[in-house]
């Protein structure tokens, strides 16, 4: 724990909290259901644990939609099992990092539910993006700017007024141009720096900063830079220095770049590499365009193939299509799930040996698919309702996690619970299970543990320098000082290099000593 740059080659587990562990038996996921597993975690060999938004929250959007910055949703508990829970992680060697989202808040919030109380032109609308609509009664919304979750990202009110939000209407945007806004977060980041938080991350990034009047580009606009060089400065007065963790979707890589600066963030999101598809020139292509990206910042890469937003990689690979966008997510596409968890034991493979940052998302060390067979009528996410449910939405990835036992809930509410999982689990689920799995030659925990293991063992592995080793066209090969992965894409079976062992692989080599299809290998060299 007293590695004061950890982050540059952590480990780091995602928690959507709601679907972790249920302690109290109300079939939702809680911190005494987390501060119970903890051990599980430590285990499992990862460095940190990022948990999704914990406040106060009307759900509108999964809890970023938040009502209060500085409480936990009485759901998960009380801010002293917050507290507790960091105290027990830091003992059990796992650093804690927490979401916050300052782009927008709820409609519940105290400040917008004054803001609505106010007439318009108040100072408690100043802080959000309140104006008059067009046409001849102000019945049109201000602007034809679309919110991302579909639909206009202007809302109306009582009085005449509209609202911004580029996500749902039940999240309405702050006014950064406000210096009360700037003061509150950076009063928020306090408040969670001294409870031990030892890092955040941050939703949304880079869209704090925007004029909905002026343009509709409201991504990486003049003066955002500014907000995380006041954060970075607030972060490293703490000892050890706290880490700043951005979600930053942006196509324009130096544009990225600029917020890894040495004054700025610490490490962001690879969304690209998150998103390509299971082909060996795409994914050489983003690996060689991610590492570019952060040498002129000396910033480490981060890599990840899924979270609590995308598609669950044993389904996403195992399609025809095998990339991942919010704008193509459909209902309805068939895949071969078995294709798709060989080929996701290959990733995380190749993944876990890349020079960075490693997140996994919770589920993902199981080997689960998405669960796509909801009933529409508990489905949750406004990605869903927003597009009429064209877009099945993001509640399959999000479904809860199965512990042990045969039958639902398969360990994640205890054996007295009083209410059912909020989303169902698949029956299959129970071959699944971490019990079913733990400590099993080649289950797919198995592979995790081992690989975290020697992940964090070999000093050539985490941050530092990587080089590609000759290969055949569809097989990516490449060395991390005297440790090599190759990672076969193609159909056809791999030759290996020249190696001393074989230390780690997805599925047994060919009797041969070549590596199958859709495979991955960690080799020492010789």
């Amino acid at each position: 724990m007293a590695d004061q740059a950890w982050w540059r080659s952590a480990a780091i587990y995602q928690v959507y909290l709601r679907s972790f562990a249920d302690g109290n038996g109300d079939g939702v996921g809680d911190l005494a259901g987390l501060r119970s597993r903890l051990p599980y975690l430590a285990g499992l060999g990862i460095d940190a644990i990022w948990i999704v938004p914990w406040y106060p929250s009307p759900l509108a959007d999964g809890g970023y939609d938040v009502a209060d910055f500085r409480a936990i949703d009485p759901i998960f508990g009380t801010l002293a099992e917050a507290e507790k829970l960091i105290e027990e992680a830091h003992a059990a060697g796992i650093r804690v990092i927490c979401d916050i989202v300052p782009n927008h808040c709820s409609d519940q919030h105290a400040w917008f539910q004054r803001a609505l109380a106010s007439a318009p032109g108040s100072p408690e609308r100043d802080l959000f993006w309140f104006r008059k609509g067009r046409g001849a009664e102000g019945e049109l919304p201000p602007t034809d700017l679309q919110s991302i979750f579909g639909g206009p990202a202007w809302t109306r009110v009582a009085d005449g007024e509209w609202y911004l939000h580029l996500f749902a209407s039940e999240q309405p945007d702050f006014n950064w141009d406000h210096p009360a806004v700037r003061d509150e977060f950076e009063d928020i980041l306090r408040f969670w720096f001294d409870r031990g938080i030892d890092g955040i991350r941050i939703d949304s990034a880079a869209v704090l900063i925007k004029d909905p009047l002026v343009s509709d580009v409201y991504e990486d606009n003049e003066g955002i830079h500014e907000v995380y060089q006041a954060w970075r400065r607030i972060a490293d007065t703490y000892t050890p220095p706290r880490a700043l963790i951005g979600e930053v979707w942006l196509p324009d890589h130096e544009a990225f770049a600029r917020y890894l600066r040495p004054d700025e963030l610490h490490t962001a999101f690879n969304f690209a590499f998150l998103g390509a598809p299971w082909e060996a020139a795409e994914l050489r292509k983003e690996i060689d365009m991610t590492i570019a990206v952060h040498a002129p910042v000396a910033a480490p890469a981060t890599w990840v193939l899924s979270n609590h937003d995308v598609t669950r990689e044993v389904t996403r690979f195992g399609r025809e299509v095998t990339n991942f966008a919010f704008a193509d997510k459909r209902r309805d596409v068939p895949s071969d799930l078995e294709l798709g968890t060989r080929r996701a034991r290959a990733a995380a493979l190749l993944t876990m040996s890349l020079p960075g940052a490693y997140y996994l998302y919770q589920g993902e060390e199981l080997g689960l698919e998405e669960v796509e067979d909801l009933d529409d009528a508990l489905r949750e996410d406004p990605m869903f309702h927003r597009s009429g449910g064209v877009n099945p939405g993001r509640d399959g990835c999000r479904v809860p996690l199965p512990w042990s036992g045969t039958s639902a809930p398969f360990g994640f509410s205890p054996s007295d619970a009083t209410g059912d999982p909020w989303l169902p689990q698949p029956a299959h689920w129970s071959e699944l299970s971490v019990a079913a799995q733990q400590g099993v030659p080649g289950s797919f925990l198995q592979l995790y543990c081992d690989a975290l293991r020697l992940r964090r063992q070999e000093p050539s592995l985490g941050d530092g320098p990587m080089r590609w080793l000759d290969s055949e066209s569809q097989v990516l090969a490449f060395a991390r000082g005297d440790l090599a992965n190759v990672t076969n894409l193609g159909t056809a079976p791999a030759a290996l290099p020249a190696h001393r062992e074989v230390l780690l692989s997805s599925v047994p080599l060919n009797e041969d000593g070549t590596l199958p299809a859709d495979a991955s290998v960690w080799l020492r060299l010789a």
